[in-house]
């Protein structure tokens, strides 16, 4: 025993002890309390299951990719909580090990330590500076989105212990401004029922639920064996969840998650739209309370894009502009099968009647295919419940289920794309369209006017202006009788994104195969196009450039792209030109942008 506790004393970091009970089975005890334990990471390495045991219980387990080789980088695991208990990790490790001794050698059990902070200050060169992103870790969907007493409140797909995907948690931040986040503890954690996959949150403002007036009801997926519907409720607007005892509040013999809820306000019931992925359809019920789930109607087989499974509905009313019309939009978020590979959001506009959705049809008598966004890197788009003055405020996941896990940051992964308002306009086609604009928040990010010309000519030979590396460009093409006005941004390395105008098929389209970085996934290069919707038109854009992100608004809002890009050095320079005669750029204005 002296032997045995001698060599255990050789490993361990700071304020823990290691032992190896077996080749594939390490033991981390805590020696001392402290606020966090930190664990090592190495990204390539498998995943590790560690069961975390206090005074001898299972408290819960998570999976960690413990570093064997090298350490790439730190996560916490939250400890304070534990204080005067005996802690313990029971760690199962995946990789075959002939010996013990061999075991040991892992980078990992000497960077285990006990500590009392731990550092997000940002190590990254591309994480964005006016989008919100994680503090540190892995994260995709928005979720629970909604508004009350002037705060935005976002949770998000989160995991808490590495930059994959995996343990999923909902994150949680807040912002008075939609545009500067704070960030805050974990909201709702995996349990018994499973990790917490995507669904979302209203305010009960009449306490149908039970649990008082204004108490905000989450509604999510429990992932463990199946996919079922599981409540928490908030009595403290949002920063602390209780989980609902009489969970699940909904089972299905089928996979079905991203429960959708709001209180429906013709019928006055509570609605639920509900994924069913593998179908390739949305279920849709209602409840007095909640907590009781009746299926009304199903809608979408066979209906729109079909190639990957439905995920992250909304639903939602809207007016449609120039009438006294209002029609419906259900959002179906879909993954793979978008029209440049991968992610995409598709949306469908109709009637309902608090029931069924019936989905208009163009003049043929077809339901016409319509993307919320024409980039590669805009997802699990959703709207926050009861923003303010009747808005329809959109939050999306700004990256792609192809290359999410791939792309050149470690720190954290991915970010949510700027707000932006929904509204409904008929086109000169006859068909109805969601246009989106950048949330007027957004206006607050501008520095100073950089840059600017009220009018010039451009032909063959390129006209240049300066742009700093946080920016907005706003310009008005009229194209004249030219083929095509091409703009360009580039830095001094050659590495650019090229977006050209084509007034014959009113199309936009963006370029980003020299973008910078585009090797750690075949998928990344690639060229998306928007359809302009303005007949060959002039067409007036707004474009913004963070560190790793370009977003193109039509300047009405009748269409968007979104394409995360990863540049050496950060673009410079605007370039614009014309193929075959000259055309004409107006009101261009460069506005230098906040760091948020």
């Amino acid at each position: 025993m002296i032997a045995l506790a001698a060599a255990a004393s050789a490993y361990g970091g700071s304020g823990v002890s290691v032992t190896f009970p077996g080749t594939n089975n390490t033991l981390v005890r805590l020696e001392k309390e402290g606020k966090y334990l930190v664990m090592p990471v190495q990204e390539s390495n498998d995943e590790a299951t560690v069961n975390v045991l206090v005074d001898g219980r299972l408290e819960r387990t998570i999976y960690v990719r413990l570093a064997k080789s090298k350490v790439d980088y730190t996560v916490p695991l939250d400890i304070e909580k534990y204080k005067g208990h005996d802690v313990i990790l029971n760690v199962v490790t995946s990789q075959n090990r002939a010996t013990v001794r061999e075991a040991k050698d892992d980078a990992c059990w000497s960077n285990f330590a006990v500590c009392d902070t731990f550092d997000v200050s940002n190590h990254e060169k591309f994480r964005p500076a006016f989008h919100h992103t994680p503090p540190y870790g892995w994260m995709n969907d928005p979720n629970g989105l909604f508004y009350k007493n002037g705060e935005w409140h976002l949770y998000y797909q989160w995991n808490p212990y590495g930059s994959k995907w995996q343990n999923m948690t909902w994150g949680h931040s807040t912002s008075s401004d939609l545009i500067t986040w704070t960030h805050h503890p974990a909201a709702i954690e995996p349990n018994g029922l499973g990790t917490v996959f995507s669904g979302n949150a209203a305010i009960d403002k009449d306490g149908s639920a039970g649990f008082g007036k204004d108490a905000v009801v989450a509604l999510y997926t429990s992932a463990g064996v199946s996919q079922i519907q599981s409540m928490a409720v908030s009595k403290d607007n949002g920063y602390t969840f209780d989980i609902y005892s009489g969970n699940p509040v909904l089972c299905l013999e089928s996979e079905a998650r991203d429960p959708n809820i709001f209180r429906d306000p013709n019928t006055g019931v509570w609605t639920m739209v509900l994924a069913h992925p593998l179908d390739h359809e949305m279920l849709i019920f209602t409840s007095s309370d909640m907590k009781e789930w009746s299926l009304q109607s199903s809608f979408g087989k066979g209906l729109g894009a079909q190639d990957g499974v439905w995920e992250c509905p909304d639903l939602f009313e809207l007016p449609v502009e120039g009438s006294d019309e209002r029609k419906w939009v259900l959002i179906c978020n879909l993954n793979p099968g978008g029209p440049f590979g991968g992610s995409a959001t598709q949306y469908f506009t109709g009637d309902f009647d608090g029931k069924t959705f019936k989905v208009d049809t163009d003049a043929s008598g077809n339901v016409p295919l319509k993307w919320l966004d024409y980039g590669k890197d805009h997802y699990a788009t959703i709207s926050f419940s009861d923003a303010p003055d009747g808005r329809r405020t959109l939050l999306g996941w700004m990256s792609n289920w192809q290359y999410a896990a791939e792309v050149p940051t470690m720190q954290f992964r991915s970010a949510n794309t700027l707000p932006r308002e929904a509204s409904l306009f008929r086109d000169a086609d006859g068909e109805m369209y969601v246009s989106v604009v950048p949330s007027p928040e957004v206006e607050a990010l501008r520095g100073s006017l950089v840059g600017k010309a009220r009018k010039v000519s451009v032909g063959a030979k390129a006209k240049s202006y300066a742009i700093p590396e946080l920016c907005e460009i706003c310009l008005d093409i009229n194209p004249l009788q030219t083929k095509m006005v091409e703009i360009e941004l580039g830095n001094a390395r050659g590495e650019k994104v090229t977006m050209c105008y084509t007034p014959s098929t009113s199309e936009l389209s963006f370029d980003r195969t020299q973008s910078g970085i585009v090797d750690f996934s075949q998928d990344f290069p690639s060229v998306t196009v928007a359809p302009t919707l303005n007949a060959g038109g002039k067409l007036g854009l707004r474009i913004f450039i963070d560190r790793s992100s370009i977003e193109v608004f039509e300047g009405e809002g009748r269409f968007a792209m979104t394409n995360i890009v990863f540049p050496n050095e950060p673009y410079n320079t605007l370039s614009v030109k014309a193929d075959g005669g000259k055309a004409s750029i107006s009101n261009l204005k460069i506005y230098s942008l906040k760091s948020k």
